[in-house]
């Protein structure tokens, strides 16, 4: 495994996995299916069960189908915490240890005031004066006001959502049987469509796990949302002839599952992949859900139609390709890769902060880092010179992008040079430790950019060494810009405020040609095989622009086009760019992809004065 963090980091987690199946057993990497009757086993009167919640979970289906086979669904009382809810929820459990009722409390994180009464009344429940069939039913999400003596005393439960696709299919369909599996007037058409909607329902939850390559923003979609679509399925399955495809996948991928998306690239997204399962070839024994083949529709035996889906369940791989997500196999270099830094991040951690045996002690390492990037950077950029040199001017809007560039990466630079200077002072007693000084030293010792750094800085995700070099290479960009004039082919990644430089660009055509600038875009023009250094003068109008990269894809040369990655090539530089101010331009309907841009990988970022953007 160390031989792998070193060549392959992203096989390092497949690795860590089959050595946990060797020393401990397979069942240690499947979690198990959520079994609330097991819980219930271990509880007493005295001892409450805690639903500890998590995001995408929601047991309160669960715990209404325990009720309802227990034969206490009639008496199960419950209520849903928050401002004012103390006094109503003290009366149902004084009320149900008498009748011998179920008391659930829902979100308790909620009502943090009233965790210190719910502590003694927990404490005052006499076991001998208790009807036996009496229990105490909590959720909450993790929280500081909860009672720890509840939390110690209580059987603790959590329903995570399973990790990968045959986990999440096993856990929904082991809560099914074949009686529910044979419901409404076209039972073979339900069984069909309720495997291509549980199929569909855990490629989206676990597309998260790609990050940004998954989705733009991470969503919680939950068993919620499966139960909902499942139970219209079968009501428009009842009340039609024949099965309304059109009218479930409207309902589906833009009200069920749709209605939690926030960005306009999830939402094409998540139509289009459902198209491959509320469809009416999904009703073939034949039909594949992915090229290979390994996922389909499998044939059904109607007299264990369920044994017949756990079978199947059961021979999927326990790892999914990337081909069932609908991804290039690129997608998983760049999810195990994360996987793998997240964990060794905790494990790095976990570590003692103190060094030991003859290696450098953790304060020699972050003075010697310290020095090292105290030493790298330059003299700060002279405002009022590069001001005198390029002064506001109506026809070149670039002099004012310019030195607003230089103002903040000054910025950047006063942070660093005072803070660098300050906990090399902390480190030898000079000065107090403070917590923020103490925080840069942890995160310097970790190879991580300071908080108090990034709080100045551009977006990034960078480790520290590549974040210095990178700051290096943009001040080197500007000050060539501020000793030579401006370049041919403008570095937009170098930028600090790129919008400001794409609207300069704008403004100059708009004021040269006397047109509003509300009526003109840019439109895109590709320098193929002309490399950067070999362009020698800038356009007539708009700018030349390099830096773009694109992930999931690559720009052919040869055919001017986007076309699949190379593999384990993650990233791709597209070629010069020039970016052609148009006057009321109509963008092409056909072959073209719209693809948008970001600043970096996670795709989120904060304007300095207009907010967010994409």
């Amino acid at each position: 495994m160390c031989v792998l963090r070193v060549v392959r980091p992203d096989k390092l987690m497949l690795a860590v996995q089959d050595f946990v199946i060797a020393s401990l057993g397979k069942s240690f990497v499947e979690p198990p299916p959520f079994d609330l009757a097991a819980c219930y086993e271990d509880s007493t009167v005295t001892t409450p069960l805690i639903f500890v919640l998590s995001a995408g979970s929601d047991p309160t289906r669960a715990f209404y189908s325990f009720a309802e086979a227990a034969g206490m669904r009639a008496k199960v009382e419950g209520i849903s915490l928050g401002q004012g809810q103390g006094a109503l929820a003290a009366q149902l459990i004084g009320d149900a240890q008498i009748k011998g009722q179920w008391v659930l409390l829902q979100n308790c994180h909620l009502a943090a005031s009233w965790m210190g009464e719910l502590e003694r009344v927990v404490e005052a429940i006499d076991p001998e004066k208790v009807s036996k069939d009496f229990r105490l039913w909590l959720t909450s999400m993790p929280s500081r006001a909860f009672p720890v003596s509840v939390l110690q005393n209580g059987v603790k439960m959590t329903n995570e959502p399973p990790k990968g696709l045959r986990a999440n299919l096993r856990n929904f369909y082991y809560q099914l049987n074949d009686d529910m599996l044979s419901q409404t007037n076209k039972p073979a058409a339900f069984r069909k469509l309720l495997f291509g909607l549980a199929f569909f329902h855990a490629v989206v939850q676990e597309r998260k796990r790609f990050g940004p390559l998954g989705w733009n923003r991470p969503y919680d979609f939950n068993n919620s949302d499966l139960e909902i679509s499942m139970r219209q399925l079968m009501l428009f399955l009842d009340e039609y002839d024949e099965v309304p495809y059109r009218v479930l996948h409207t309902l589906t991928s833009y009200i069920n599952y749709g209605g939690r998306v926030t960005d306009d690239k999830d939402s094409r997204t998540i139509d289009v992949i459902l198209r491959d399962y509320f469809t009416p070839a999904v009703l073939r024994d034949d039909y594949r859900f992915t090229p290979s083949g390994v996922y389909y529709s499998p044939p059904v035996d109607e007299d264990m139609p369920h044994k017949s889906y756990m079978d199947y369940i059961d021979g999927l791989p326990l790892n999914a390709d990337p081909e069932v997500f609908g991804m290039h196999p690129n997608a998983n270099i760049t999810c195990d890769t994360n996987e793998t830094e997240e964990t060794l991040d905790v494990i790095l951690s976990l570590q003692p902060r103190t060094g030991g045996g003859s290696g450098k002690g953790r304060d020699a390492i972050v003075a010697e880092a310290a020095r090292d990037i105290a030493g790298r950077l330059p003299d700060d950029f002279d405002i009022e010179a590069i001001a005198m040199r390029y002064p506001v001017l109506y026809e070149e809007s670039m002099n004012t992008v310019l030195v607003q560039e230089c103002i903040r990466y000054n910025k950047l630079l006063a942070a660093m040079k005072r803070s660098l200077a300050d906990i090399q002072k902390a480190l030898k007693g000079l000065v107090v430790m403070s917590k923020e000084l103490d925080d840069m030293g942890s995160a310097l010792h970790a190879n991580k950019v300071p908080g108090m750094w990034e709080a100045k800085a551009y977006p990034s995700l960078k480790p520290l060494a590549a974040w210095v070099a990178d700051l290096i290479e943009r001040l080197h960009f500007i000050g060539t810009w501020v000793e030579a004039g401006p370049p041919p082919v403008f570095w937009i990644s170098g930028f600090f405020f790129p919008q400001a430089f794409l609207t300069g660009t704008m403004q100059n055509y708009a004021r040269k040609k006397t047109l509003p600038i509300d009526t003109l875009a840019f439109d895109f023009v590709y320098l193929n095989h002309t490399p950067a250094e070999s362009v020698a003068a800038k356009p007539e109008d708009g700018c030349y622009i390099r830096g773009l990269y694109l992930e999931g894809a690559r720009f052919d040369e040869g055919v001017g086009r986007l076309a699949d990655s190379t593999p384990k090539q993650l990233f791709t530089q597209l070629p010069v760019m020039h970016l052609l101010p148009v006057q009321n331009r109509v963008p092409p309907t056909t072959g073209v992809y719209l693809c948008p841009v970001y600043k970096i990988l996670s795709r989120w970022g904060v304007l300095a004065t207009t907010g967010t953007f994409g």
